[in-house]
């Protein structure tokens, strides 16, 4: 089985887990998105890699009047229909593809989002591609994600704990790839800001259902690390720790 492919059944048979996961159905961030449909007004909106659809539903707070839901994995999306309905979401639609191959017109959208999502992508360069193109000049690109240290040795510690997890993870970019790959043509980067996730370490494994024998492995790595790396991200004795996550916006040239 592919990655892709990987990534869409391990999501797709824990659906439920994500939408009611604290760590993805809350946080500041959901707030910013929704003051930020308030502010830029959007009428068309993309949550790409949508998972449970969190960052679509406080786009629709925010007022946008359309909005697609796109995600690779069918029992995610009909998770995002099922909940869209009860919270009287009628804007949102559902659209199943990879974040690497956009189905929409150039220029047909005002706002793309994306959330706890492109770690998972095996190309963000092509993705990349993608929103631009589908972003009309003038509209707002943002990317909410866990990130990985610029220290080669917590990124490291960082890679080797998210792939234990979950065997479908690709990559936590670090801050400084991100505003890199924001550097493509066509747009401009306007900001970003950092913030600490803390994760509790039963609630992590049990969301992606972690086999017993990984599970084994994190805590025997988690106990192992050096002292810098147990101190960055905070490791406590239960195994919970905290990762970087950030938010990074950027506007399509006019």
């Amino acid at each position: 089985m592919d990655q892709r492919n990987l990534s869409a059944r391990q999501f797709g048979d824990n659906a439920a887990n994500y939408l009611n996961s604290p760590v993805h159905a809350q946080g500041a961030d959901l707030e910013r998105l929704q003051a930020l449909a308030q502010r830029l007004r959007p009428q068309r909106a993309l949550d790409l890699g949508c998972g449970a659809g969190h960052a679509a539903f406080a786009l629709a707070r925010g007022g946008v009047p359309s909005l697609i839901a796109y995600d690779p994995s069918a029992p995610m999306l009909a998770a995002v229909e099922r909940e869209a309905a009860a919270r009287g979401h009628a804007q949102i639609a559902t659209r199943r593809g990879a974040a690497e191959q956009l189905p929409f017109e150039d220029a047909s959208i005002d706002l793309v989002v994306t959330r706890y999502s492109a770690h998972h992508w095996p190309s963000v360069p092509t993705a990349v591609t993608q929103m631009v193109r589908v972003l009309r000049p003038g509209g707002t690109l943002v990317v909410i994600d866990v990130v990985a240290p610029e220290s080669a040795l917590l990124d490291t510690t960082l890679q080797t704990l998210e792939l234990l997890r979950d065997s479908s993870h690709v990559r936590d970019y670090r801050a400084s790839e991100w505003r890199s790959m924001l550097s493509a043509p066509g747009l401009s980067y306007v900001g970003s800001e950092q913030w600490k996730l803390a994760l509790d370490f039963d609630s992590w494994v049990r969301r992606i259902a972690t086999p017993a024998r990984r599970i084994d492995a994190l805590r025997a790595v988690l106990e192992d690390l050096p002292a810098e790396a147990r101190e960055y991200f905070s490791v406590a004795a239960d195994g919970s720790f905290s990762s970087d996550a950030l938010w990074i916006e950027a506007t399509k040239s006019a």
